[in-house]
């Protein structure tokens, strides 16, 4: 399992990635799920992977191709057109394998977030459907995530404002989804890849990987705990209506 989100706030963008690929009682495998494309003061694009790794390492590979061949990513005029990019090399990896997977009873499964900035235009970001189709970061829904969400997100929906968290403020929120996500799901895990890019920057220039033991990572996780644990205790006492009268 994956989980993968990134954050668009007015500020630019934070992207961060777990990198377990398989967890079983005897196997753990891991491989990064974020790749950068890149020319400086023209161009950066972070994508993040989710889903069948063999096909999502095809998509990255065609991507990273056309990149340094001046396609794709590297031509596309707007970030939708950079969206679409990626989309079509989804398609093309499932008409390369959607049948030969689905024969031996696999299904097609890629989602991908890309962000990123185009010289000249805002910085943006997409959630890539396996079927290719993009769907774009909203002001209202300003974080998108893939792969194992449902633990992460709660921190994120009552934290998460574009207009207002700022960009260190969204790294730690999304260490601490990540966090979230690790303690109720063995199929997340270290290292994690974070990523933090401010508007017209152009570049990739913050970026940090966090082993298991990583002592800011465990730092984090035990802030957190404890801070969760006090503020529980400070909710106000539930009062409980009288037991029912036992007459009549």
């Amino acid at each position: 399992m994956t989980y993968c989100l990134g954050i668009k706030t007015n500020d630019g963008l934070v992207m961060a990635s777990d990198s377990r690929t398989n967890a079983g009682f005897d196997q753990v495998n891991v491989c990064r799920k974020m790749h950068t494309f890149e020319a400086p003061g023209e161009r950066v694009f972070i994508l993040l992977a989710s889903g069948s790794l063999s096909c999502s390492q095809s998509i990255v590979t065609l991507l990273e191709r056309d990149f340094q061949e001046g396609r794709g990513l590297a031509a596309a005029e707007t970030f939708y057109d950079a969206a679409r990019a990626v989309g079509e090399q989804v398609r093309r990896v499932a008409d390369l394998d959607r049948a030969a997977l689905e024969r031996d009873d696999y299904r097609f499964n890629v989602h991908l977030i890309l962000g990123g900035q185009i010289r000249g235009q805002p910085h943006d970001l997409y959630l890539i459907y396996p079927q290719g189709n993009p769907l774009r970061a909203s002001e209202d829904s300003p974080f998108l995530q893939i792969g194992e969400c449902k633990y992460g997100r709660p921190i994120l929906d009552r934290g998460i404002r574009h207009d207002r968290t700022t960009l260190q403020d969204a790294a730690r929120y999304a260490l601490i989804s990540i966090d979230s996500t690790m303690r109720s799901n063995v199929t997340v895990g270290p290292p994690i890849d974070l990523l933090v890019y401010a508007d017209g920057e152009l570049r990739v220039s913050r970026y940090r990987r966090f082993a298991a033991k990583d002592p800011d990572l465990l730092a984090i996780h035990t802030q957190w705990e404890q801070a969760l644990r006090k503020a529980v205790q400070e909710v106000p006492e539930i009062d409980f209506d009288p037991p029912p009268s036992s007459d009549g």
